[in-house]
């Protein structure tokens, strides 16, 4: 998995790699310049465009003017300079590249206040203004310029971080920063990427190799780590010879209701086809012909006005929420299998009581589950203003109660006990239709039940479960749950190859 750094350490990064690849740092910032020209030209492969670049005087800036010298010297015929000079201060590598990009004749303009932009005519903008060190909003100049920017309705790249974004920490509420197309970022994404807020200054991300040391990078001290596949294959253990329905557990579903049998069904689809050994449905008397016709594999254990598990311990793993209904039934159920000290997936509804049943959260299983998306998570353990701090919240609470936290996002948040969390890339808005958390749910409760830890159960479904995603929508507009549910075999078989 891939430690995800602060804006602080990745200049560390570049540092360390300066001094001991060792390359000049006027030489690392020529290899990002190419990196992101290589991005770049595979969208923007017409050198007959106009592409404006504007430059501040720091790195970021004179990444910028080493990105315009590729650019003339890739054909791109139309190229303008715009250098951002609402400071005296300015790096040893600007000036570098603003003496080279002098001799090929670029045009060049100096903006010495924001009120000099007028009438730019530009099919293309670069935005190399600001990089990664920015922690608060724009003001002044700064702010008068990303605004006249943002008004020309032109496609814009940003180079490493869209100016105005912070890399990590609360992203303000009002955002006056950049709004980018892309943004081609080096060596690794920004922390701040991965939240929603995001979406108001990039609408995709790239990350493009520059060369800095990944033995330095891995090693540094980050509670952000980035899913890879290989990360999923080192945990999936194949099933071996001679194996049987008992080596894998008996996982108990405890969901639907009258009207909401689907989430039961969806849940259990996705429990058996992960893989669980048995799989008990304890569902609403109501709901047998249905669980009998769809799914001839999984039992029942018929639920009404049941308010306890006799023998809980049987099952090698037990979930509970989707379409459960809250009442004061289910509430007692709840309590029940909190008192029985057995680690629980809990979801939906069973969060829900969770949300007017304080008392019950100090009474959670080490090692339970959660899975709440943002609304349910607010409703157990507060409203936040943003994601930042709702996911600071999320590593506390999964430390101080010894849980698993999936907070649920496009890029869904696993924070464990340990204070690590793991972020996970896969799952696209094509999945964004009803019935597709059941599924999450089911095969997180079928890789407990097959004897993975909670961290692990919870990080292969959630890769796997997205990935499944991924793989439909390319073929697909809309992928439903019950979709992604039968096609977590194949995709499990082909991780363990």
């Amino acid at each position: 998995m891939q430690t995800l750094l602060t804006s602080l350490q990745m200049r560390n990064a570049d540092e360390f790699t300066i001094a001991n690849l060792p390359i000049a740092s006027i030489d690392l910032m020529e290899k990002a310049a190419r990196a992101f020209v290589k991005s770049f030209s595979a969208y923007e492969f017409d050198g007959t465009k106009a592409i404006a670049i504007f430059c501040g005087k720091g790195n970021n800036g004179g990444d910028g003017l080493a990105i315009a010298h590729l650019l003339l010297n890739n054909g791109y015929g139309n190229v303008k300079v715009y250098v951002i000079n609402f400071s005296n201060k300015q790096s040893t590598d600007f000036a570098i590249n603003l003496q080279r990009l002098n001799e090929s004749k670029c045009k060049i303009d100096v903006i010495d206040k924001a009120a000099d932009l007028k009438n730019i005519r530009t099919d293309v903008v670069i935005d190399a203004i600001l990089g990664s060190g920015l922690n608060k909003p724009l003001t002044g100049d700064y702010a008068d310029l990303v605004k006249y920017i943002n008004k020309l309705n032109r496609k814009v790249y940003a180079v490493d971080v869209p100016t105005g974004f912070p890399a990590e920490g609360s992203i303000p509420v009002g955002y006056n920063g950049i709004k980018a197309y892309k943004t081609i970022c080096f060596q690794r994404p920004k922390i701040n990427f991965f939240f929603p807020e995001s979406a108001q200054a990039t609408e995709i991300f790239e990350v493009v190799d520059i060369g800095l040391d990944e033995d330095f990078i891995q090693k540094q001290h980050s509670d952000f780590l980035l899913l890879q596949e290989n990360d999923i294959r080192s945990i999936l253990k194949p099933r071996k010879l001679f194996s049987h329905k008992g080596t894998y557990g008996h996982a108990l579903i405890i969901a639907g209701n009258t009207n909401t049998m689907g989430a039961a069904l969806l849940s259990s689809m996705a429990c058996l086809h992960t893989g669980a050994g048995l799989v008990t449905a304890c569902i609403p008397q109501s709901g047998l012909t249905a669980l009998n016709t769809m799914l001839p594999e999984v039992m029942a254990l018929p639920r009404d006005e049941c308010t306890t598990i006799e023998n809980a311990a049987k099952y090698q793993a037990i979930a509970i929420g989707p379409g459960l209904g809250v009442s004061a039934e289910n509430d007692k159920l709840l309590e029940s299998l909190l008192q029985s000290n057995q680690p629980l997936v809990i979801d939906a509804d069973a969060l829900n009581i969770l949300g007017v049943r304080p008392d019950l959260i100090q009474q959670l299983p080490k090692n339970s589950i959660l899975t709440p998306h943002m609304k349910e998570f607010d409703r157990i353990f507060g409203e936040h203003k943003n994601w930042w701090s709702r996911l600071q919240t999320a590593k506390e609470k999964a430390q101080a109660l010894q849980i698993i936290i999936v907070l649920k996002n496009q890029f869904t948040f696993i924070c464990v006990p340990e204070g690590s969390c793991y972020i996970n890339p896969t799952g696209n808005p094509s999945m964004a239709q009803g019935g597709m958390g059941d599924v999450l749910t089911g095969v997180i409760t079928a890789f407990i039940a097959q004897g993975y830890s909670s961290s692990e159960a919870a990080i292969l479904a959630c890769y796997i479960h997205g990935k499944v995603g991924d793989n439909l929508a390319m073929r697909r507009s809309v992928v439903n749950a019950s979709s992604v549910a039968k096609e977590i075999p194949g995709e499990i078989k082909k991780l363990c190859i």
